[in-house]
């Protein structure tokens, strides 16, 4: 039996196999409380506010107490993310269903985003090698245990949706502080006003109705008609499930030999052919000296039309105040007539 390979301090700690400090300087001082402390000053403050020293400061030790725990910071927000990822994932079901099960999981990792947001701020260092994380890979794929996918296309799946809660939670999180931070509904409808505004129908001919019937920019929080979390994670369980048909029928799949001659969609044969003038066209759109010739043209013209309508804004302006001006004269005049 060989022995197993060394581990990198943070992820032996993770796993249990590193060793503990001999000579601790207070004995209730331990791991566990240090990254409790942790969690506990991101959940408050976020993830800046963690330090070695106010994690320390918080737990009544020393800085230099802790790095008998914790070799360094690094470690640390491993060993958080770690600790706040030990979720129970609901049961498999039986029979297996694919969809509800990966809907569960999918909810389920939101909810932990949601709960301790400071974790989207965790740079992310390749892939996950922890226990925690590892527990939530497995119950991903135990989703996906009845499917036709091959392995790589199942890891694909659960990073697809996994990047969907991250990205949905992360929104959330940055549209949530805005609200609070700007009076949420008042400002919204400020906003909305002032978008009506500047976004014309010239520059902006499919953004503009949807401007106009207040569609762009709810003004009133938690009343919208369709909840874009929910309706994009169905969308995204809706081009899964296309994919597991085409499997089940027989298509090839991603990194079998033949696999590079069957289309995206599976079925229609022209359409990889439409894929690749689409990316051609992008490309040749991207570098073409007259097409960025042109869009220079465009972008300097459009200028010069804010410009004109600043200028514009301001004669209106000054022709306001003018008129008020004249008014108040006026005013003036009668009363002085008035007294005479």
């Amino acid at each position: 039996m060989t022995d197993a390979p060394e581990l990198p301090p943070g992820l032996a700690l993770a796993w249990g196999v590193a060793e503990r400090p001999e000579r601790a300087p207070r004995r209730e001082l331990s791991i566990e409380r240090i990254v409790a402390a942790a969690v506990e000053i991101a959940d408050t403050d976020g993830l800046g506010a963690v330090s070695m020293a106010r994690v320390a400061k918080s737990l009544g030790f020393t800085t230099m107490s802790l790095y008998r725990y914790v070799t360094s910071k690094d470690d640390l927000l491993l060993l958080m993310q770690e600790s706040v990822i030990d979720v129970e994932f609901p049961p498999a079901h039986e029979p297996a269903d694919w969809r509800a099960e990966l809907r569960e999981w999918a909810l389920v990792t939101l909810a932990l985003y949601r709960a301790h947001p400071w974790v989207l701020d965790i740079p992310i260092t390749g892939a996950p090698l922890t226990p925690n994380n590892l527990r939530a890979a497995d119950a991903g794929l135990r989703a996906l245990r009845s499917t036709p996918l091959a392995d790589e296309e199942k890891i694909a799946t659960i990073l697809l949706v996994n990047g969907y809660t991250r990205n949905a939670a992360a929104l959330g999180r940055d549209l949530d502080r805005a609200a609070t931070e700007d009076d949420g509904a008042a400002a919204a409808a400020g906003l909305a006003d002032t978008l009506r505004a500047l976004v014309d129908e010239v520059r902006f001919p499919f953004l503009r109705p949807l401007v106009e019937r207040g569609s762009y920019i709810a003004q009133t929080p938690g009343l919208d008609e369709v909840d874009d979390v929910q309706w994009g994670l169905d969308r995204t369980l809706d081009g899964i499930a296309v994919l597991i048909e085409h499997r089940a029928a027989g298509a090839p799949h991603a990194g079998d030999d033949d696999a590079a001659s069957v289309t995206p969609s599976g079925t229609d044969p022209g359409s990889r052919e439409l894929a690749e003038e689409a990316a051609a066209r992008a490309r040749t759109y991207a570098g073409d000296p007259r097409v960025k010739k042109a869009a220079h043209r465009r972008k300097d013209a459009e200028r010069q039309v804010r410009e004109a309508r600043k200028r514009l804004r301001e004669l209106e302006k000054a022709e306001q105040a003018a008129r008020q001006a004249e008014a108040e004269a006026a005013r003036q005049a009668a009363a002085r007539a008035a007294r005479d």
